[in-house]
């Protein structure tokens, strides 16, 4: 056995190996030893190789699921071994053979998904230049490429479709990219080769050229594809006819979205990993799993065809006028049946899914009378492809019980007067009830023995038994079958018999029941696209409703879109932040136009500086799905880029600090903004010295503004950029409201035109709880450094060469600078030092080195 185990493990060695003996699957030398540590499992030993104990661990077969869907989710890979020999004919061991291969990527079974999240290979293949990306949802069939120019664009397609599983080619040049990520795996060279690609797809799509899908002259993307199907064949060892077409989405058909900002906006993932109080946590009202997966696509997904988001918002109007309950109360019965066309193409489709598959033809023709109540093209077109299937719906109501058991293996799940002689076997079956019952009480009336029984077990089959203390009084034609503690149980030539007959019928009954239920099957393939497109156009429905009802729900606007210069909105709101609140949420306008390119952004930390940025760019992406906003009177004028730069993170693995992350998302936005872009900028240069940080933050916002003239939000603590303004066009100062009184702050969270006065650095400081003694040392410190030593720009620097020079001035008079912001009249500098002076909490030295700061100040 241990030489038909190492033949079969030979042929899979960088996977773990499930090898079927009896009611376990086990694991043998590493694989054991790997298994035991990841699962948390016995590790044993049977037998020995080189006079060492074999290491073995294994897990029973009827909960081998579970071990599966642990494993998947660490990015292992699994083949499973079963036995295909009949033990009856077998010498040596049974014949074994790999049935199946679980990956990360491939798995299709309802136990190791996600029920909400897309579950996606990938492969990637090229170099810095010109990547190639292919990606495959097996259990929707949903295949496509993209192309990517740099690292940056591939980063952000990776992050965006989060693949379970990523393959790469032999000696990929860009490994450390992607080395960070769960499930990769190494492909050979070959598998990427373009002609071999071509020539897969062309058989799995049954065509002669690609042509035809858009895909001509995608030769990284195509190489990756062939590498990614040619995978699938391996690991599901089936054909795939749900895989039927594969799509490429064009650069200008979304609104790109690099890693940065989709991680800052929290889209679907939260700063912290997890998916609470994200914008799809806010927006996921649907009623399916696969509508849910929908959303969280097209929320990656924003769109520039305003034909098409004019549609949906058509869509959604008139869905809110009538409102989506009794549409969404069908799509609820319906359940997830995108998935289970998955299934049904690669036969895998358990009863149950018959029996779901059976719910949701039922309720097809309620939810197209729902339909049919709306006049608006995109809901009549979906109603058109979900359509009605009453052949497959009255076949599966004939052949299906209303609750299955969970598989097949033991039968039960063709229903009563499916199949005739299906019912006479099992007639005959359960028919051996009532003769046992007759039985036990002519054999009690004949023997005399009133505790005799007769019953039957899967081991021994059928018998007779007697307690041992009447076994003496057993007729002689009693056989003794087993004998047990304190009972001996009996057969008779006559029970024999009847035995034979019953299991003859059972087996008969089961292999004629699987027999039925495989036929399933092949009534469904001739139908499998249209169910496929079916589900789909359910799931986008679904979206559709979810829409309206979260616009209903969190009052919500439509917004207005156009291919002006303009992003404007009354009364904007976060739509995260509105929905954790307890407090109401104060709304604020936003308006960028050609007037108006670029706002500098001033006002204390806690402000709600980065919350008025990203709710503007979340305005703009809700508007960009084709959703409603919160917000009035939005609009949107043509996007193609989103861009945030915002907080702080360090990427230690890769060797970047904090400032070094923060240059090189900066250098993204200005290597690839646009006019028509929208850039969040916040806090550029506070990676570094003031100096340093001051002019990088002074040069890219002249920058943007000057060179690329994108809609820019520029918050910013230097207030020297506040005198951007004065010198160039289309860029204006707002500042975010707050109140001081005596030692504290209070934050009014509005957004007024001109600069703000100060930052309160140190009142936030304070209400986070920074001792006394800091911040009365902190304000002393500020008192002379703001005296002494002043920040300002050149009058040149508003030149479009965005040359700057940073003066050290003596005197507050010398400049417009941030000292005159921060002290309008002009205060004595002594006597600002003295009235924050706390002399109880000053060390002589400290005194001392005050009475010489104080001497040198009156002397300014």
């Amino acid at each position: 056995m241990m030489r038909q185990y190492l033949s079969i493990k030979a042929q899979h060695p960088n996977i773990l190996l499930f090898y079927r003996m009896g009611d376990f699957y086990e694991l043998f030398f590493d694989d054991a030893k790997k298994a035991a540590e990841l699962l948390d499992i016995s590790l044993t030993a049977r037998g020995k190789s080189g006079g060492d104990p074999i290491p073995m661990a294994g897990v029973p077969y009827h909960a081998v699921e579970s071990y599966l869907s642990r494993l998947v989710k660490m990015g292992e890979s699994v083949a499973i071994c079963e036995q295909v020999g009949d033990p009856a004919t077998s010498k040596g061991p049974v014949e074994r053979q790999v049935q199946r291969i679980v990956t990360p990527g491939t798995v299709t079974d309802e136990a190791l998904l996600e029920e909400r999240r897309d579950n996606v290979l990938a492969a990637v293949c090229g170099h810095s230049r010109h990547y190639g990306l292919a990606t495959l949802d097996v259990t929707s069939g949903r295949f496509i490429v993209i192309e990517c120019d740099n690292d940056d664009a591939l980063l952000a397609e990776i992050q965006r479709v989060n693949p379970a599983e990523l393959l790469y080619p032999e000696g990929f040049e860009s490994l450390a990219l992607i080395e960070q990520r769960k499930g990769l795996r190494r492909r050979p060279e070959w598998e990427f080769d373009i002609d071999t690609a071509s020539e897969q797809l062309n058989a799995q799509f049954e065509t002669n050229t690609l042509d035809g899908f858009g895909v001509k002259g995608i030769t990284k993307g195509l190489g990756a594809a062939g590498c990614v199907l040619q995978y699938v064949k391996d690991t599901q060892r089936t054909a795939l006819p749900h895989i039927k077409a594969i799509q490429t989405e064009q650069g200008d058909s979304r609104v790109h979205l690099d890693a940065a900002t989709r991680r800052n906006l929290e889209l679907t993932h939260n700063l912290a990993g997890g998916q609470e109080n994200t914008l799809f946590s806010v927006m996921d009202s649907t009623t399916t799993a696969m509508g849910s997966r929908l959303l969280q696509r097209i929320i990656h997904s924003p769109i520039t065809d305003q034909h098409e988001l004019q549609s949906r918002l058509d869509a959604i109007d008139t869905l809110i006028g009538q409102a989506p309950d009794d549409i969404r109360q069908q799509l609820k019965s319906i359940g997830d049946i995108e998935r289970i066309m998955a299934r049904l193409a690669l036969r895998s489709a358990r009863p149950r899914d018959f029996a779901r598959l059976k719910n949701a033809f039922n309720s097809l023709p309620s939810l197209q009378d729902a339909l049919a109540k709306y006049d608006v093209p995109q809901l009549n077109s979906l109603a058109k492809v979900i359509g009605t299937y009453p052949e497959l719906q009255a076949l599966l109501n004939r052949a299906i019980i209303d609750n299955p058991p969970v598989v097949i293996r033991e039968g039960g799940v063709i229903a009563q007067g499916y199949h005739e002689e299906l019912d006479e076997l099992r007639k005959l079956s359960k028919g051996a009830t009532d003769y046992l019952e007759a039985m036990e009480q002519r054999e009690r009336e004949r023997t005399g023995i009133s505790t005799l029984k007769v019953g039957y077990n899967k081991v021994h089959g059928f018998f007779i038994e007697i307690s041992r203390a009447n076994s003496a009084n057993a007729p002689a034609e009693y056989i003794r079958r087993q004998t047990l503690k304190n009972t001996e149980r009996f057969i008779t030539p006559e029970l024999k018999e009847h035995e034979d007959k019953v299991l003859s019928s059972q087996g008969a009954a089961l292999a004629l029941e699987k027999q039925l239920y495989e036929a399933l099957f092949d009534e469904f393939a001739p139908r499998l696209n249209a169910l496929i497109d079916s589900a789909a156009a359910l799931a986008k429905l679904d979206v559709l409703c979810c829409f309206a009802e979260r616009a209903i729900t969190l009052n919500w606007f439509r917004p207005t879109l156009s291919q002006d210069n303009v992003l404007t909105y009354e009364s904007g709101r976060h739509p995260v932040v509105e929905h954790v609140m307890k407090d109401p949420f104060i709304a604020n306008p936003l308006q960028l136009d050609d007037t108006r390119r670029m706002l500098i952004i001033t006002g204390p930390n806690m402000g709600g500086k980065s919350t008025y940025m990203r709710q503007t760019a979340l305005i703009a992406l809700l508007a960009c799905i084709g959703s409603f906003v919160p917000a009035e009177n939005a609009h949107i004028g043509k996007l193609d880029r989103i861009f945030t730069r915002i907080g702080a993170s360090d990427d230690l693995a890769s060797g970047r600090s904090t400032f070094m992350v923060e240059m090189t998302e900066t250098a993204n936005i200005l290597n690839n903004a646009t006019e028509h872009s929208l850039v969040l900028m916040d806090e550029i240069g506070r990676g570094t010295s003031t100096y340093d940080g001051l002019s990088l933050a002074w040069a890219c916002a002249s920058y943007l503004s000057t060179k690329l003239n994108a809609y820019t939000l520029f918050a910013t603590h230097y207030f020297e950029l506040t005198e951007l303004p004065d010198t160039q066009r289309g860029i204006v100062n707002v500042h975010l409201n707050a109140v001081e009184f005596e030692d504290t702050i209070r934050f009014m969270h509005t957004v007024s035109e001109g600069a703000a006065s100060k930052s309160f650095g140190l009142q936030v400081a304070q209400l986070a709880g920074v001792p006394k003694a800091v911040i009365n040392a902190a304000q002393q410190k500020l008192a002379i450094l703001e005296s002494t030593h002043v920040v300002t720009q050149n009058d040149a620097v508003g030149d479009t060469s965005t040359d700057t020079q940073i003066k050290d001035v003596s005197s507050p008079q010398a400049v417009k600078g941030q000292a005159e912001m921060r002290f309008p009249d002009k205060p004595n500098p002594v006597l600002e030092a003295l009235e924050n002076l706390s002399p109880d909490e000053l060390s002589p030295r400290q005194a001392l080195d005050l009475i010489y700061t104080l001497k040198r100040l009156s002397q300014t």
